[in-house]
């Protein structure tokens, strides 16, 4: 099936972020011709060192997706559109509930009516987030589960989600959206806890720190390594069956937060981690236990998660070992 990206013209969105610059390699491996646009704006994750080994492969255009002439331009000859830009912090939602609102929904709805007034034959898939469901009524979640976001990040990437269903529905503009569970692997913010804490967990345990984890650390989660997201973003894009739907990703590993604790202490020599009290910012919007059921994603389009998590831990610290100046400032 993915043979389909073969010379076809795609753009992805916040391509310099992690997920973004992992899809890039895997299309210019397909044959594909890549757009990549990201505005560079510090705290939002973008890194060019993420595309270090493709430079002269993609095409690297640095703009904001609010700016709505640049990306009406852009998106002209698309064949496909990966729309992955977005601020993922929940704290700085819930701090700066404007920006949030201005990338994560207003942003979105700019985008797809440009694609609606120059290009309406483009595929998108957007990338969602579990987050929208909140704290769970039950578990595994499928997309049958209520939705109550927890935090203003997750009502906005809720309206951008909607968006684009929309505009499949209404205006025939193929689009889908998947709901990413925790993703982590090289390239992906390490700096601090703005994209995922899992990143500031590899961090310390590379400093030589404990790693800090919050209340009992008996929280379950699932997390899928960054090649097993992009192996679904890229079944949702080259498959029509997937138009108009929203899936869930998510793994059969289901983990507590103090044994993903320990397990990383196991795979990085002379690490720790210790127990602390929760923040009262970080308290308020926690949603306790949360683990996906991603079984209409494997049903309709084959997907499922192929790299373990030892193994995607194991990959994930060896990267950051060996690069760890092109993401962190030791002094920071």
């Amino acid at each position: 099936m993915l043979d389909g990206y073969s010379n076809k013209q795609v753009l992805i969105t916040g391509g310099l972020g992690f997920i973004g610059s992992s899809l890039a390699r895997k299309l210019v491996a397909l044959g594909a011709k890549v757009t990549l646009v990201d505005s560079l704006i510090p705290q939002y994750g973008g890194n060019p060192f993420n595309i270090n080994d493709i430079l002269d492969q993609v095409l690297v255009n640095v703009c904001d997706v609010r700016d709505p002439f640049a990306i009406a331009y852009l998106l002209r000859d698309k064949d496909y559109l990966f729309n992955l830009a977005g601020q993922t912090s929940h704290l700085d939602s819930m701090a700066d509930p404007q920006t949030d609102l201005d990338i994560n929904a207003q942003a979105q709805l700019s985008l797809l009516e440009a694609c609606r007034k120059v290009n309406t034959d483009l595929k998108i898939v957007f990338a969602s987030t579990r987050q929208i469901y909140g704290k769970p009524d039950y578990l595994p979640v499928d997309e049958k589960h209520p939705i109550r976001p927890v935090d203003v990040n997750g009502i906005n990437k809720l309206a951008g989600e909607w968006y684009h269903l929309l505009y499949n529905n209404v205006y025939g503009i193929r689009a889908c959206a998947l709901r990413l569970t925790n993703t982590y692997g090289p390239g992906m913010r390490v700096k601090d806890a703005r994209q995922t804490f899992l990143g500031i967990w590899v961090r310390l345990l590379i400093e030589g720190k404990p790693i800090k984890v919050f209340g009992d650390g008996m929280q379950l989660r699932d997390f899928n390594y960054v090649d097993d997201c992009v192996d679904a973003l890229l079944l949702a894009g080259v498959s029509d069956d997937s138009n108009g739907k929203v899936y869930n990703l998510g793994s059969n590993e289901v983990i507590s937060l103090k044994e993903l604790a320990g397990l990383m202490v196991s795979l990085e020599s002379g690490g720790a981690f210790e127990l602390i009290p929760f923040p009262p910012e970080r308290k308020a919007i926690d949603i306790g236990d949360y683990y996906s059921d991603f079984s209409l994603i494997n049903r309709e389009l084959g997907w499922q998660p192929r790299i373990g998590l030892g193994d995607g831990l194991t990959r994930t610290l060896a990267y950051y070992r060996a690069y760890h100046r092109q993401y962190w400032d030791e002094t920071s």
